[in-house]
């Protein structure tokens, strides 16, 4: 009997061993699912090596057939993209004037529960939580996935300032623009432009943590609107977008142009190069 389950198996109180042991299937069970991605993530890299799956099945101990069969039941290898495991999906709340209650942006709440349900079919479990009034957040977590930009929070601030190839900055007449540094391009939204259009700008990039001991994802349009498309991009190009950064830093401009009925996006495409800053 392994040492955790020994230790479970010992506890009297039978409703403390019944939580303690639903909580190490609940552990058991993600760590199960990351460990099968990892196994699907290295057979695949090895086969586009050059390996036959009879090669690698020789030199892993196994057999052809489980070597297929194990690349087929693992959860698909992108999902890494997002996180491992338990995902932590943070959306800011604002003040609006006239209501005294924090209120959460319709669009950023679409936002979280679409990137919700795409975790979900990747086998990550999310919870969700608010970027207070304020801006005070704990961004040293595993597994964390931002949407904020530096108006709302300067924790998230602090973090995107570290991008060495793309900026949020202020124009001269006072509206946020995003700044391709490597172009020395400033992007404008629409909405924010003569004459007005319903385009906006978004980001999306990985970056350090405050702590220096992992990564977060932080993705933000200049308005709500381009947050959507942020979204639109992931659920529909996730298998190109970890093809290109995996899980390392990267930052990435996006246009996105919206149906001012809805804010839908109805046309997202890269304004800049995936940047890659360097590995993990």
């Amino acid at each position: 009997m392994a040492g955790e389950t020994k230790r479970i198996a010992a506890i009297k109180d039978p409703f403390a061993l019944l939580r303690a042991a639903t909580l190490r299937l609940a552990e058991a069970q993600q760590e199960v699912t990351e460990l099968s991605r990892l196994r699907q993530r290295v057979i695949t890299e090895l086969h586009d090596q050059g390996m036959s799956y009879a090669q690698i099945a020789a030199e892993a101990g196994l057999t052809r057939g489980r070597i297929h069969q194990l690349k087929q039941s693992a959860p698909s290898a992108e999902g890494a993209f997002l996180g491992n495991a338990r995902l932590i999906i943070a959306t800011p709340l604002k003040k609006e004037a006239g209501n005294s209650r924090p209120v959460l942006a319709a669009e950023d709440f679409a936002a979280a529960q679409r990137l919700g349900d795409l975790a979900r079919s990747y086998k990550l479990d999310p919870s969700f939580e608010h970027v207070p009034i304020g801006g005070e957040i704990d961004l040293n977590r595993d597994d964390m996935i931002v949407i904020c930009g530096p108006r709302l929070s300067s924790h998230v601030a602090g973090v995107l300032a570290q991008d060495p190839s793309i900026c949020f900055e202020r124009a001269s007449d006072g509206p946020w623009t995003l700044r391709d540094r490597e172009t020395d391009t400033a992007y404008r939204s629409g909405m924010d432009s003569t004459p007005v259009a319903n385009s906006d700008v978004a980001y999306l990039g990985r970056l350090p943590r405050p702590d220096g001991q992992g990564l977060i994802m932080v993705l933000t349009g200049i308005h709500p609107q381009g947050t959507l498309g942020v979204i639109h991009l992931i659920v529909n190009d996730l298998p190109d977008l970890y093809a290109q950064v995996g899980t390392g830093r990267f930052s990435v401009l996006v246009n996105v142009e919206y149906d001012p009925a809805n804010n839908e996006p109805v046309n997202v495409r890269l304004l800049s190069p995936f940047y890659r800053h360097g590995a993990h």
